[in-house]
């Protein structure tokens, strides 16, 4: 495998600087705001690269995993989110690609392309996370509408989505997995009600969703009824190699270096001159180019026509035991200015302390669920132990 870039790598790399300088000019921040979301869009639209995972038939630009790799690197340096729009681009439009209807890509695809229309996913549900074959949720096709039961939980950005991809049930089968249906439900039907959950660190990210007798649509159905947990596999392989965090680590491991260089140690220099803090964030640094390392052999594979499997499952497991423990080192860097923020008062806007404390100590937090969002770590260890150790 030749790591290194070629010339017209190179030449894409700059071209991406300069997409990103041109939008937010002399020094400008992205501050996640909607309107920089939107100005940040229209740039990726007019330069053909909102949807940059996309394939070229469905208008996408066609880059290489190389070139995703290097956007992604190069969007992570700026400050730039990668894309805008949700789930929708890069979760749900693979799987209609793959199992949608001609009629369903040409009625979905282009409101995500614009984002016109933001998606949250229904899969998780009390007493079905991990276990997703679990689930309970009902849908009871009657005439040319299904009708749904039930509940969902966890369900990130539910509060702001207008439409949900979700798993339901659609029969008992003795093996769990064959009665589960695909369906996409409008967040807006009557019936549907969602109820905030504020995580530990302070913010409304997730939601729990119940449905009461929700009419959808025989026409939303994504696959045949009973083949909802083929098409949520493939979703969920796509997610989790996305999972591997390389750039926001390497992004962060540069920044707590920053801090940690401007902070006294234990004998009158920094605390980047103490060696056990400075071996502990060598060894991070060491695990965290291996895992750099194998995010390309798989780039390299899937460009030579493979597919990730059970590897995004590997990328997933380490890539957020790195990032949960990389933000542990901007804990120790704040030391008791991490107090304020852990974790009562989390979200106060009085700045205590040094200007990074509080979203790094934030971030923090949010990572403790970053070994269980996508599929547990024990779930990715037994699709490993199963799929690549054949145990």
């Amino acid at each position: 495998m030749d790591l290194s870039l070629s010339e017209a790598e190179i030449a894409f790399r700059d071209e991406v600087r300069a997409l990103a300088a041109s939008a937010f000019p002399d020094g400008e921040k992205f501050d996640r705001s909607r309107a920089h979301e939107q100005r940040w869009h229209r740039a990726l639209l007019d330069r053909g690269w909102a949807v940059n995972k996309w394939p070229v038939a469905f208008g996408g630009p066609g880059w290489t995993p190389t070139q995703s790799f290097i956007w992604e690197r190069e969007m992570m340096a700026a400050g730039l989110p990668t894309q805008v729009g949700g789930m929708g681009p890069g979760m749900l439009a693979p799987i209609l690609f793959a199992y949608g209807t001609p009629e369903q890509q040409a009625r979905f695809l282009p409101d995500i392309l614009h984002d016109r229309v933001r998606w949250c996913q229904g899969y998780s549900e009390p007493g079905a996370g991990s276990d997703l074959a679990s689930l309970r949720t009902r849908a009871v096709l009657t005439g040319d509408h299904y009708v749904v039961d039930g509940e969902k939980v966890w369900t990130s950005g539910a509060h702001r989505a207008d439409m949900m991809f979700c798993l339901t049930r659609t029969s008992d089968e003795p093996k769990r997995q064959d009665g589960i249906t695909f369906l996409l439900l409008d967040m807006h039907a009557p019936g549907v009600t969602v109820r905030p959950i504020i995580s530990i660190d302070g913010r409304h990210m997730f939601n729990g969703v119940t449905f009461d007798g929700v009419r959808v649509p025989a026409g939303n159905r994504i696959g045949r009824e009973g083949e909802g947990w083929t098409v949520a596999k493939g979703l969920l392989t796509h997610e989790r190699t996305g999972q591997a965090f390389v750039s926001l680590s390497l992004d962060m491991l540069a920044r707590i270096r920053l801090a940690a260089s401007e902070l006294p140690g234990s004998d009158g220099g920094s605390l980047m001159d103490d060696a056990g803090f400075a071996a502990r964030l060598g060894w991070a640094e060491v695990e965290l180019q291996a895992l750099a390392m194998t995010e390309l052999r798989t780039l390299s594979e899937v460009e030579a026509g493979g597919a990730p499997g059970a590897q995004s499952s590997m990328l997933k497991l380490k890539g957020t035991d790195i990032v949960q423990r990389v933000t542990e080192f901007f804990v120790e860097c704040a030391g008791p200015y991490a107090a304020p923020w852990f974790p009562e008062t989390a979200g106060q806007s009085q700045t205590i302390g040094p200007d990074w404390a509080q979203p790094e100590v934030t971030r923090y937090l949010e990572a403790r669920a970053a070994s269980i969002a996508g599929g547990s770590d024990e779930v990715q260890r037994n699709i490993i132990a199963k799929h690549v150790l054949k145990l």
